[in-house]
């Protein structure tokens, strides 16, 4: 018994790893794969071209990208087509002018059309769009040229879309389902995209029906390396990132399945999303996807994908996938309230359970949860005030994160182990057993209730009934058989334990401590029979001080580990004076030498700043020397009065190439007609103190802006422009020393600019 016992704790381990090894390739195809599949290494050729610098919308390497783009799809036999036009979003109050590459593989039927996408711009100035999203250009590239060399000739036509401006909210996405002719054709919609470097490609659905037929054509497809939820999108749809694939949903109706990987997120946005740090077997996990659904859908009836009924799935090793309708979800639930008290019946009449035993088994289970709740709840607080440098990572998951979270799940462990060898030393395992089912039984009560999306966890708890039932049956049982049954939970719940603080950042780490408890208890069959609880809290407990140890060692800044840091010269044209601004909350060597060693607070000195997702402002500031820096210029074209109404268009001309303009009105107002550039404002025209950004323009070229507004007469409003130009580093105006090796430019926020700051009363030049 106790050799068996030593075989099934190693067994176990291996389970766990084979939970995470199961999820994706571990090697990647080569050049000399046959022309007909996918090829990572032919892939990696033209991402090295499509990642030589940042290429974020309206930048000459956004035109360089895209010239590329065009000459490798008109390579692969098609004939490429670019779409430009103007989208305004009102509710953001910004506009933005996205170059689409549009390509078609004809099919040779009439039906709906198979839609294969990604996006082509860079995120911000940081970012070399590797991984977000390069290898999901690179992917759909290296298919169709795979799918090229078969021979075959779809029944359905084939669109080919490369969005820009992805990154700036969205808008290339809304411009091919608003304005291009095809997008009433299409029937589903493949988007591969990322938010890391790294890890295993999930599979989500985007739907405004029932997701079953997509479900089903999914694994009709069956691609080798599933891994997939019900459970992802629902908490995907809880994040604020939508995606391409999102706007296609809500504004045509268009279902889709979406890919990306997100680990490795500190890689997310910054310079570290490069050719060089990219997963290559990530790169390989996407190319599993995309060929059997690209050959699949080519020749499926998309004008089936639509269904009213939804279905519960999760990806599982060996078989693949799991799936089943929703209307099964209450009679499992149904059944497994049923089974547990016919258990309990069973075990109190047979007298292997005891009420007293019982109720002592709540005891190390409601103890472990509650001292792992506190210790993920406070524990990443009291790591930021030992490492206060980690919140210069705007996007909460640091390099050594995965250390933390290991850190975290075995500080779970050893609490779990020392609490149990305590109150375990005279309980049977059938009696403390009833606590966690208890617990388990309650949450998928709730789940089947409010989330229907995770009713798949039924499927480990009706194995560790059966574990229960077995308990109750036999004197003596093989851990074996145990560890059998907790198969399906090892398989389902370790990767998820790890998914949360990767998506949501470590302060969710709470989230993985709790659910540590929750899987320890549902094997608790199997781990209680161990005779050495107490050695397996001191090795937990080590295991914990190790990864602990090593995550103390790999917390300062390398130059592979690099921090990001921010610098803004800003310029009030008004005031003729400038400031240094930063939004770090920790400066070092680099930015001192411009904010200084004791700044003051940025909001002494300038009050505005474009924030980002995270509400990032600016913090400290300093003041710095005045140069003569070309800038927009405005001049009022029409000043007119109709009626009692005023109309007037202002235009802003660039003397330089800008990236972004931030339009400001400096007064609470609402227009009679507001438009930029001739696209009418239809929804926000009232504008207040607080809420008095009228646009953020994202500038293609030399691009001009005509702000045409109509007002009673009498009302002459001023306007302050921002104008940022991301060229800090590399200007003929201010000079700034260049980041050392273990620096780079923070992401999510406006930095390394040159912001130009003027206000604008309108002045008639033409009257008419």
């Amino acid at each position: 018994m106790k050799n068996a016992s030593t075989l099934s704790f190693f067994l176990l381990l291996a389970l766990v790893y084979y939970s995470f090894y199961s999820l994706m390739p571990r090697s990647i195809s080569a050049l000399e794969t046959l022309k007909t599949e996918f090829s990572t290494e032919r892939a990696l050729i033209p991402l090295k071209e499509i990642t030589k610098a940042p290429h974020y919308v309206g930048t000459e390497e956004n035109k360089r990208v895209r010239e590329f783009l065009i000459q490798s799809l008109k390579d692969l036999g098609l004939n490429p087509e670019t779409q430009q036009g103007y989208i305004l979003n009102e509710k953001y109050g910004r506009m933005d002018q996205p170059v689409n590459i549009v390509a078609k593989l004809k099919g040779t039927e009439s039906g709906k059309a198979l839609l294969v996408f990604s996006h082509y711009d860079s995120a911000g100035i940081p970012s070399f769009g590797a991984s977000d999203a390069g290898s999901g250009v690179v992917a759909i590239l290296e298919s169709l040229r795979a799918f090229n060399a078969s021979g075959k000739q779809p029944k359905n036509d084939i669109i080919i879309l490369f969005t820009d401006a992805e990154e700036v909210g969205l808008v290339g996405a809304k411009l091919f389902v608003r304005e291009h002719r095809w997008a009433k054709d299409v029937g589903l919609s493949l988007n591969f995209e990322s938010r890391g470097s790294g890890g295993p490609s999930s599979m989500i659905v985007e739907t405004n029906q029932g997701n079953k037929n997509l479900i089903k054509g999914f694994m009709e497809a069956n691609p080798e390396y599933p891994v997939t939820s019900s459970l992802l999108y629902s908490v995907y749809k809880m994040l604020p990132n939508d995606t391409d694939s999102t706007i296609l949903r809500e504004e045509g109706d268009i279902d889709g399945l979406f890919f990306a990987f997100i680990d490795d997120h500190f890689d997310y946005h910054t310079a570290g999303d490069n050719f060089e740090r990219m997963d290559r077997n990530s790169l390989e996990h996407q190319g599993s996807y995309l060929m059997p659904l690209l050959t699949y859908f080519a020749d499926a009836d998309l004008g089936l994908v639509k269904s009213s009924e939804d279905y519960v799935y999760t990806n599982f090793p060996i078989i693949n996938m799991i799936a089943y309708p929703f209307d099964w979800v209450m009679p499992m639930q149904i059944f497994a309230i049923l089974f547990f008290i016919a258990l309990l019946v069973l075990g109190f009449k047979t007298k292997k359970l005891n009420l007293k035993s019982v109720l002592k088994g709540f005891v190390p289970f409601l103890l472990s949860l509650v001292a792992t709740f506190i210790v993920g709840f406070f524990g990443w607080s009291i790591l930021l005030k030992i490492y206060p440098h980690y919140t210069e990572i705007l996007h909460g998951f640091t390099y050594n994160g995965h250390a933390y979270i290991g850190f975290f799940v075995s500080l779970s462990l050893a609490l779990c182990w020392f609490l149990y060898s305590k109150f375990q030393k005279k309980e049977t395992t059938a009696n403390i057993f009833i606590a966690p089912l208890f617990l388990w039984l309650i949450i998928n009560i709730l789940l089947a209730v409010y989330l229907k999306g995770a009713a798949y966890f039924i499927l480990p708890f009706y194995c560790a009934l059966v574990s229960f039932w077995i308990l109750i049956k036999k004197e003596t049982s093989s851990a074996l058989v145990h560890l059998l049954l907790a198969t399906p939970a090892i398989f389902i719940f370790s990767p998820l334990i790890q998914t949360f603080p990767v998506g949501l950042g470590l302060e969710t780490i709470v989230l993985s401590t709790v659910f540590t408890v929750l899987v320890f208890g549902l094997l608790l069959s199997f781990l209680s029979t161990f005779a050495h609880k107490k050695r397996a809290s001191i090795v937990f407990m080590f295991t914990a001080l190790c990864l602990f140890i090593f995550a103390h060692a790999t917390s300062d800044f390398t130059e592979d580990r690099k921090k990001p840091n921010s610098l803004l010269y800003v310029q009030d044209l008004d005031a003729k004076k400038a400031y240094w601004f930063t939004y770090d909350s920790i400066l070092d060597d680099w930015t001192k030498t411009y904010i200084g060693s004791d700044p003051k607070e940025a909001s002494t000195l300038f009050n505005s700043a474009a924030r980002s997702k995270y509400n990032s402002g600016y913090t400290f500031a300093a003041e710095a020397p005045h140069f003569d820096i070309p800038h927009y210029q405005a001049t009022t074209t029409q000043d007119t009065l109709i009626g009692d109404q005023r109309k007037v268009s202002l235009k802003f001309l660039a003397e330089k190439k800008a990236a972004v303009l931030l339009l400001y009105v400096d007064q609470e107002i609402t227009f009679s007609s507001l438009s930029y550039n001739g696209v009418d404002v239809v929804e926000n025209l009232s504008f207040t103190e607080k809420n008095n950004r009228l646009l953020t323009f994202s500038v293609q070229e030399l691009d001009s802006l005509e702000v045409s507004y109509t007002l009673p007469q009498g009302i002459n409003p001023t306007f302050t422009l921002h104008e940022y130009s991301f060229d800090l580093m590399d200007n003929p105006w201010v000079e700034v020393s260049p980041r050392t090796n273990s620096m780079m430019p923070k992401p999510f926020v406006f930095n390394d600019a040159l912001v130009i700051k003027q206000k604008i009363t309108p002045r008639s030049s033409v009257l008419e």
